[in-house]
């Protein structure tokens, strides 16, 4: 019994992590109707940004937790402004797009590795501490602290998407633009606003696993893979499914490893990925209407 406990608290702590990437993916995805790989690259310069305003500027910890924030949102902002709309304002199709985002996942993470070196980095604020025994398993203060996190962004995700303007007009571009253009949504704010939410979502995510692992350059592809699929799984349309299917993804990595050794659990993550863009590429909970349009 406790190692089932045991596991599920560990696919909950993974699953945190991967349904912020995958909650910030769909968003970006469900409003523009591209694959946005990059998005992973996202997530490792937040980690790496958080490491060098505390570290390397001597930042108080919440100011460089703030300014990273604020970076990512600009970054993710960015890349969109930077690269993909000019792509689309020269009529790319979405596979030129697609590979641009590749491209730009691997130029950030070389750029990481010349200004960082390759060797692991540590953010060691919260120190690793003895944690607390729930039903026979053990959960550390700072794993609590992902997962309450996780979980209080969610809350704000459903409330900004469903109570607020901003977020009905983002609903509205997702489900059909230019319905949403003749009603008088500006089609192209709401896609800077997606790239900037869905991008402090992918900051808080590489601040997270920066705080509990050590950040490698390469860190985001890995991150971005595990997202993808935990979107994939829910169905890539919807914020919700997507976040739900962020949290499977982690419980059936660590159920998984009940059985198969522990080196298994990314290929999981693949086999999962695999079969449902095989036979479920709507997701469990998606919209087919999204995925012809992609």
């Amino acid at each position: 019994m406790s190692i089932l406990v045991q596991l599920t608290i560990n696919g909950l702590i993974a699953g945190s992590i991967y349904a912020l990437v995958a909650s910030g993916f769909s968003l970006i995805y469900g409003t523009n109707k591209f694959i946005h790989f990059a998005h992973g690259a996202v997530v490792a310069v937040s980690a790496y940004l958080l490491y060098a305003l505390f570290y390397n500027f001597g930042l108080n910890f919440y100011m460089s937790v703030l300014l990273t924030l604020i970076l990512s949102g600009l970054f993710g902002l960015a890349i969109y402004r930077g690269v993909y709309l000019q792509l689309q304002n020269r009529k790319a199709s979405n596979v030129i797009l697609l590979i641009a985002s590749i491209a730009l996942l691997i130029l950030f993470e070389n750029l990481i590795q010349l200004f960082f070196g390759a060797n692991v980095k540590t953010i060691n604020y919260i120190k690793v501490s003895k944690g607390t025994s729930f039903l026979g398993a053990i959960i550390t203060p700072l794993q609590l602290i992902i997962i309450l996190t996780s979980v209080v962004l969610f809350i704000g995700i459903y409330f900004f998407t469903n109570k607020t303007k901003l977020g009905r007009n983002m609903r509205a571009v997702a489900d059909n633009k230019e319905l949403a253009s003749i009603l008088g949504v500006n089609y192209r704010r709401i896609a800077d606003y997606s790239f900037i939410i869905g991008s402090v979502l992918a900051g808080v995510a590489g601040m997270l696993i920066g705080l509990e692992q050590n950040l490698s350059p390469t860190m985001g592809t890995m991150l971005i893979i595990k997202g993808f699929t935990g979107a994939v799984i829910g169905g890539i349309t919807s914020v919700p499914a997507s976040i739900l299917g962020g949290y499977m993804l982690g419980l059936f990595e660590n159920y998984g490893i009940w059985f198969l050794p522990s080196g298994y659990k990314d290929a999981i993550a693949f086999i999962l990925l695999f079969i449902f863009l095989l036979f479920k590429p709507n997701g469990l909970f998606g919209i087919n209407k999204g995925v012809k349009d992609a």
